[in-house]
């Protein structure tokens, strides 16, 4: 492939605000996604950054949450000097960076850009703190308002009807049933499930403790994860705080996708490009009550296999692999479809609860500290992403140097669902004996049981999906795998017991049989 045609990152910045959560220290979300491209800028070496930005023909932006805006795209163009004929705001979804990494270089690769840019941040923490302190950001201290505040919040974004009526709208609530019936699934029992997950992410909070952008630099101990308490307390079963993403972060990221020709042009040496390879996306069932199993993921397993296979590469040609990990279900998935050993899945970055979570923009994260890594001597690397309730999954390679075939990758993600069972259509009044797929229960903040939710099959093979009644303590003993209280430790599976569910107001409540 020619050199004008090969992608290529050049710049890789990244920003850490506010982590002492004060009034002060806050800075809009726009200022610090720009302070990133200034610093991506910079990285790109020679000294050529300021005028690399300003012949940015691209600007694909991740979705941000804490703050709106019109057109972030426009806003950055304006601040860096370019003028580019190509803009993109992506929707929510954490496989996005990932994907826009791959897109910008798909487009590169045809000749359709010549300096793009990706980037993405979110200011969570500081909206808090500025909530509880009164502070206006708009009128206090002068953030955009066009049309500032709060992004409008569509609810028909949490999930289909059925969904919601289930409860299941939450990737706290969603993300647990799915290792519930992997658990069960795998033959495995929920303490040694939860023992893995503790020990997955005590491994990431001591990648994160180095790591000079992690929102947590504490290495933390697989039994201080697994204690319970006033400060970890259980959020879904199995998961307590400690073992959920943790999206009250400052951070945003950048990156300067160019081509081998743009570079040289600009007098960067080559030990400082990183190829991009290619990518592969997937996409499963958006709705969770009608996949017909919820203990694989078809979209995660197409993406990955696609990427490694467009690239020629086997899992142990890889030195480098970073995993979306919102949640320990998602790099067990994953290391159960590539093969791969716990100490294989800890990454460059930290993870989602210890390096921190900036929502959707997370990924561009893990591909600055992937591109560093490569520039330090590593040869090949996979970064993967993930979102909506393991609905989306994108995965894309890059390379110390390039690829004998140029850019090998498809942006466009593949739809991998599936039919799923027929719905169970719930009719105050209605009984029905049904066998646990998986479930969950959601405790408050005084560490007690409130609800529980499941998904479950008639005998004839319909799916049930409900909640309990908030607050009925039998219901939720009938799905715990803590019947001594999360103190203690975990008991034997819910998922795989039948039990007599009333439908009650579009709830139900739950007896063992």
């Amino acid at each position: 492939m020619r050199d004008d045609r090969l992608p290529v990152l050049l710049g890789v910045g990244q920003v850490l605000g506010n982590r002492d959560r004060t009034v002060a220290g806050a800075r809009e979300p726009l200022r610090l996604v720009a302070d990133a491209v200034s610093a991506a800028g910079q990285d790109t070496g020679a000294g050529t950054g300021g005028r690399l930005l300003r012949e940015v023909d691209s600007i694909a932006v991740s979705h941000v949450a804490s703050w709106g805006y019109d057109d972030l795209a426009a806003k950055l163009a304006e601040r860096i000097g370019a003028g580019p004929s190509h803009t993109f705001a992506a929707p929510v979804g954490g496989q996005w960076p990932v994907a826009l990494v791959n897109t910008a270089a798909a487009r590169i690769a045809a000749g359709e850009s010549r300096v793009a840019l990706v980037a993405g941040g979110e200011a969570s923490a500081s909206m808090a703190v500025l909530a509880r302190a009164g502070v206006d950001p708009a009128v206090d201290l002068g953030w955009s308002a066009e049309p500032g505040g709060q992004p409008a919040f569509d609810p028909d974004d949490l999930g289909s009807a059925a969904m919601q009526l289930a409860g299941l709208v939450l990737p706290t609530r969603v993300y647990p049933m799915v290792d519930a019936a992997l658990t069960h699934a795998l033959g495995e029992s929920p303490a040694q499930a939860q023992a893995w997950s503790a020990e997955l992410y005590a491994g990431l909070s001591k990648v994160a403790s180095e790591n000079p952008c992690a929102w947590n630099p504490m290495v933390t101990s697989p039994s201080d994860i697994l204690r319970v308490g006033p400060v970890n307390r259980m959020i879904c079963e199995p998961y307590p705080l400690a073992l959920n993403a943790n999206p009250l972060v400052d951070m945003a990221a950048a990156v300067v996708v160019t081509s081998v020709a743009v570079a040289r042009e600009h007098g960067v040496p080559d030990e400082r490009m990183v190829h991009v390879w290619g990518g592969a996306g997937a996409e499963d069932a958006a709705d969770v009550v009608a996949r017909p199993d919820l203990a694989v993921s078809p979209a995660l397993g197409s993406a990955l296999d696609r990427t490694l296979a467009a690239g020629g590469l086997a899992t142990a040609d890889l030195d480098v692999l970073d995993v979306y990990t919102p949640f320990p279900v998602v790099p067990r998935l994953v290391g159960r479809h590539l093969g791969l050993a716990l100490p294989d899945l800890l990454g460059v970055t930290g993870g989602y609860s210890a390096f921190g979570g900036p929502l959707s923009s997370y990924g561009l994260h893990a591909v600055v500290a992937t591109a560093r890594r490569l520039r330090a001597g590593a040869r090949t690397a996979l970064v993967h992403g993930g979102g909506g309730y393991l609905t989306r999954q994108h995965a894309v390679l890059l390379g110390r140097s390039a690829h004998e075939d140029g850019y090998v990758g498809d942006p466009v993600p593949k739809d991998t669902a599936e039919p799923g069972p027929a719905p169970v259509v719930l009719a105050d009044g209605d009984v029905h004996e049904v066998r646990v797929e998986a479930g969950t229960v959601e405790y408050d903040r005084n560490g007690l049981p409130t609800q529980g939710f499941l998904l479950a099959r008639t005998p004839d093979g319909r799916r049930l999906a409900a909640a309990t009644p908030r607050g009925d303590a039998a219901s939720t003993a009938v799905l715990t795998v803590f019947p001594d209280g999360p103190t203690a430790p975990p008991g034997p599976h819910a998922v795989g017991r039948t039990v007599r569910a009333t439908v009650i107001a579009g709830h139900a409540q739950l007896d063992p049989v």
